[in-house]
């Protein structure tokens, strides 16, 4: 049996996530050099997540494209 398309999630996790897992947090602390070897991996202190914000390029306009106009 199969689920019907509106019940479908079209995108899925494509966004950001706002919380990290513990193994992600990890990784982010050893980065930093926040987290020395030996550390118990419970008890982290919070990681902040960056979100990226990709703006669109704006169009060049090209002798071509302003010849094609005329």
């Amino acid at each position: 049996m199969s689920i019907d398309k509106s019940l479908k999630r079209k995108a899925g996790l494509t966004r950001n996530r706002s919380v990290l897992k513990r193994t992600e947090r990890i990784k982010v602390l050893q980065e930093q050099e926040k987290f020395p070897e030996g550390r118990s991996p419970f008890g982290l202190p919070k990681v902040r997540v960056q979100k990226v914000v990709l703006k669109k390029a704006k169009k060049e306009k090209t002798e071509e494209g302003d010849a094609a106009k005329k």
